[in-house]
C-alpha cells in the first residue's frame, strides 16, 4: 500500500541495523530518499543505504554521536544539501546498559540517557528548526513500553525512554502551529539480532506477557512509523502508539 509518501526525504539516528534499518527500507519502499546514522557500524550503515538505493532511491549513511549537539546540527544540513530537503526524522538510536540501581555506575547512567534521551533532543531541536521555517514536517520518536511501565534494572533506559514520550508530548504542542507532526511509539520486545541472542526462557516470559502470543518483528514497527509520517495520519500528534502484541495491558 502506497502512502503518498514518495519524493521525501527522511532521516532515521540509529539506522544501522534491527528497527532502525527496517524503518530506512520501508520508507524507500514508499519512494522515499533516505538518511541514516550510525554510531560504530559504519560498514552496516553503509549496506543498508546500498539496498535503498537498490530500491531506487538515494541514500546517505553518517557516522556520528547523536548525543553531540553540533554534529546533529551537521548532520541536518548536510540531509538538506545534499538530498535537498527534509521532510521525517524518525530518532530511533538507543543502547541498553542494565543493572540494578544500587549496583548500576554513573557511567552505566550517563551513556544510556545521553544516546537515548540527549540524541533525541539534539535531533528533535536540529529538525525542528528546518520543519518550522519551512512549516511542516513529521517526527516520530521511538520511545518504548518500559518507558511507560519501568523494568527491573533499566532504571537507566526506562527513564529515558519515559522522557522521549514527555518530549514528543511536549514537541507537539509546541510546534503543532507550524503544521508539524510529532508522535512516539512504544514497542515491546523486537525480534532484532539483540533479542535473537538472549537467553530462550527471556524470550518465552515476554512472549507469555502478550496477548498475541509471538513477539513483534522490526517490520511491524517500521510499518507504524511510515503511516505515522504520512498524510493519512495528519490529524495525529502527541500520541504515543504500543507496538507490543498487548505486552502492556
Amino acid at each position: 500500500m502506497k502512502l503518498g509518501l514518495e519524493g521525501q526525504v527522511a532521516l532515521v539516528t540509529g539506522g544501522s541495523r534491527g528497527i532502525g534499518a527496517a524503518i530506512a527500507l520501508e520508507f524507500a519502499r514508499q519512494g522515499c530518499d533516505v538518511a541514516l546514522t550510525c554510531r560504530g557500524r559504519l560498514a552496516d550503515a553503509q549496506a543498508v543505504a546500498a539496498r535503498v538505493e537498490a530500491l531506487g532511491r538515494r541514500a546517505l549513511a553518517v557516522q556520528t554521536d547523536v548525543a553531540d549537539l553540533a554534529a546533529a546540527e551537521g548532520t541536518v544540513g548536510r540531509v538538506v544539501n545534499e538530498l535537498g530537503r527534509l521532510d521525517i526524522l524518525v530518532c530511533n538510536a538507543g543502547i541498553t546498559w542494565d543493572g540494578v540501581i544500587w549496583k548500576m555506575t554513573e557511567e552505566q547512567w550517563d551513556a544510556v540517557i545521553d544516546t537515548n534521551l540527549k540524541g533525541y533532543f539534539t535531533y528533535n531541536r536540529a529538525a525542528a528548526q528546518v520543519f518550522k521555517e519551512q512549516r511542516r514536517g513529521k517526527i516520530v520518536n521511538v520511545s518504548s513500553i518500559n518507558g511507560m511501565r519501568g523494568k527491573f534494572a533499566q532504571s537507566n533506559y526506562a527513564a529515558a525512554k519515559g522522557g522521549n514520550i514527555a518530549l514528543t508530548k511536549t514537541l507537539a504542542r509546541e510546534l503543532g502551529k507550524f503544521d508539524v507532526n510529532v508522535n512516539a511509539v512504544a514497542p515491546g520486545l523486537v525480534m532484532t539480532e539483540l533479542a535473537a541472542n538472549m537467553p530462550q526462557e527471556f524470550l518465552n516470559k515476554a512472549m507469555n506477557e502478550t496477548v498475541l502470543g509471538r513477539i513483534a518483528t522490526a517490520e511491524e514497527v517500521a510499518y507504524v512509523v511510515v503511516f505515522l509520517c504520512s498524510e493519512f495520519a495528519r490529524h495525529i500528534t502527541g500520541e504515543v502508539i504500543k507496538i507490543d502484541g498487548g505486552q502492556y495491558i
